[in-house]
């Protein structure tokens, strides 16, 4: 083996969040989680590195944990036991985005004004009107099903005129 590494092709997940390499952002570090198989015990986290600037600012600031990855690079095997295993990226193709997370639930429900607000656009609707309209402009063999809904959604509002259609 050569001092450049053994060239390989991988793919796999960004495992955490990716962290500079120097002071200078420059290079970036990142560990990306391989599988050659769907089983979790063949898995591996392979630390990265990407020193060109380019490549490095785009594992920075584009890459979120859990993006779909396909590298290529030089893998760099320890030549001693305290040496560590890696590999030298030089190039990155993102496969999938990873969805955004969803925000920190720290509130505890709505806000007064919220509350408010919603009360001034919706607190003049007429249940038993919406639903009248609903099932008038509903064809007659489709009502059971679409009571069922308006019940799953609103609760059971009685209709002037429409029979209890609950089992």
């Amino acid at each position: 083996m050569d001092d450049t590494g053994i060239a390989v092709a991988l793919e796999g997940f960004l495992d955490d969040e990716t962290v500079p390499g120097g002071s200078q952002e420059t290079s970036a570090r990142f560990r990306l989680i391989v599988s050659p198989t769907d089983e979790r015990a063949d898995e591996m986290v392979l630390p990265c590195t990407a020193t060109t600037p380019a490549l490095a600012a785009a594992v920075l600031h584009d890459l979120v944990p859990g993006d779909q990855l396909r590298i290529t690079g030089h893998l760099r095997l320890p030549r001693t036991p305290d040496e560590p295993m890696w590999m030298d990226v030089t190039t990155l193709e993102v496969l999938w985005t990873a969805p955004l997370p969803l925000p920190a639930d720290d509130t505890d429900g709505l806000d007064a004004e919220t509350i408010a607000d919603l009360t001034d656009l919706f607190g003049d609707l007429d249940l038993i009107d919406l639903t009248r309209a609903v099932l008038d402009a509903t064809r007659p063999e489709d009502r059971v099903t679409v009571t069922r809904a308006l019940d799953d959604v609103l609760g059971d509002i009685p209709v002037p005129g429409v029979e209890d259609l609950d089992p």
